[in-house]
This record gives structure tokens, C-alpha cells and sequence, in this order.
């Protein structure tokens, strides 16, 4: 096992699934980190105690501004400044299988806020706070690939995903000069309430594989698509 000691993370969307198994994994290497969640207790307060104050919990909806900002106020009010070697945002949502035609609006407008403008708001209002040779991350999808999208199904989720990765290419291209690691990583179909009970992968298995992936990007400037074995996705 590789430790990454002194190292600190911010994951953002941490109370289950995906997001709370890179908090333990993370926390098994070594590095510090900071969870957020919507609502207190539950699973991510168990891990918590658990790492011994290894993680910590904040809170926070991500698609509000305003704790957006208050949680960025927090941070840079601890004594080391809230310096942080990786932010990782992992936050989506599904609402169904519809043809895109049979969407409502206001469902539209949820998804798309919490899987696609959302993460980015985060990225603005968090990544001063990113150190130097630092990693910003994104969890992404392959279906948000629009050459691989060759089977029906899940319009809106893999819309969301799509305009998710054209807006972190827009936020890297503005954030050029940063030195910063951007990331969109493809974790593969979990087990997860989004994923379903059927889906291939176990997350206990797939998430240590995206951690490498983290870990061996460090200090690597610009942007790339990639799924949990380093692999290039195709946009």
C-alpha cells in the first residue's frame, strides 16, 4: 500500500456510495481528508469515527452558493489556510429512463444543475485553495462520452454528463496557467444506488483502482478523460 502522508483532500458529495469509498480509501493511505455531506450522522459519521480524526465532515449543498461560500470562508479559517492537494467533486443524480422528449422541464433543469452545473461552481469557488502541482477531479461518467453513446437509454444522465465535461474543458482552458491536474474520471459501472444492484463492479474494488489513478496524475498539468485504469475516455 502506497501512504501519501501530510496530504489533504477535499471530496465533496461523500455520504455514500462512490464519494464515501474514496474517503476511506483515501484515509487507508495516508492522506487527510474533508468529507461533505448534505445531512449529519449515517455512514460518513461512522467512517469518521472510525479514522480516529483522520476525516472530518462538513457540511454542505452543493448546489447552493451561498454554502458553497461559507464552506470556502470555513476552510480558509483553519491554520493551514485550507490548503489542499486534491479536490475531487463527486455529485450526480439519475431520474429515470425517459426519451428526452418525455422529460419535464423541471426534471431537466434538477439534473443538469446537480450533475453538470453544480460540480463546476464548486471547482470556481474551491480551487484557490488547491495548492501548486495540485489535483483538481471530477467524478465523470463514459456515458458522457458522445462518440461511445451508441446504445439507447438514459438520455438526460448521459446529456448531464456530456455537458459536464465540455464545461470542465472550458474551465481548464480559462485555468490554463495553474499548474493544476485536472481530472474527469470514468469509475466504471458500480454498485451504487445511482449504478443499481446489477451493475458489474464493486466499488470497494474499482475505487482503490481510481485512487492510483489520483495519485500517479499528481503534478501532471492539463486535462484528461480517464477511466479507473488510466486510460484515455474518448470526448
Amino acid at each position: 500500500m502506497s501512504t501519501t502522508p501530510n496530504r489533504q483532500a477535499l471530496v465533496v458529495g461523500a455520504s455514500r456510495g462512490l464519494g464515501l469509498v474514496l474517503v476511506d480509501e483515501l484515509a487507508r493511505r495516508g492522506w487527510r481528508v474533508v468529507a461533505t455531506t448534505r445531512e449529519s450522522g449515517g455512514e460518513l459519521q461512522t467512517r469518521t469515527d472510525a479514522h480516529k480524526g483522520q476525516v472530518e465532515v462538513e457540511s454542505l449543498e452543493m448546489t447552493s452558493p451561498e454554502q458553497l461560500a461559507a464552506l470556502r470562508e470555513r476552510l480558509e479559517g483553519r491554520p493551514d489556510g485550507g490548503r489542499l492537494d486534491l479536490l475531487f467533486v463527486n455529485a450526480a443524480i439519475d431520474r429515470g429512463d425517459l426519451p428526452i422528449g418525455e422529460v419535464p422541464t423541471e426534471m431537466f433543469t434538477e439534473v443538469m444543475v446537480t450533475n453538470a452545473l453544480s460540480p463546476l461552481r464548486t471547482l470556481e469557488a474551491l480551487c484557490a485553495l488547491v495548492a501548486p502541482g495540485g489535483t483538481v477531479a471530477v467524478m465523470s461518467s463514459e456515458q458522457g462520452s458522445i462518440s461511445l453513446n451508441t446504445e439507447d437509454g438514459y438520455e438526460l444522465y448521459k446529456a448531464s454528463k456530456a455537458a459536464l465535461n465540455q464545461l470542465m474543458r472550458s474551465y481548464a482552458t480559462r485555468h490554463a496557467d495553474d499548474g493544476h491536474t485536472k481530472l474527469l474520471i470514468d469509475p466504471g459501472h458500480n454498485r451504487t444506488r445511482l449504478g443499481g444492484p446489477d451493475a458489474p463492479l464493486n466499488p470497494k474494488e474499482s475505487i482503490p483502482a481510481v485512487v492510483d489513478v489520483l495519485e500517479a496524475q499528481t503534478d501532471a498539468p492539463g486535462l484528461q478523460f480517464l477511466d479507473r485504469h488510466g486510460e484515455t475516455v474518448p470526448w
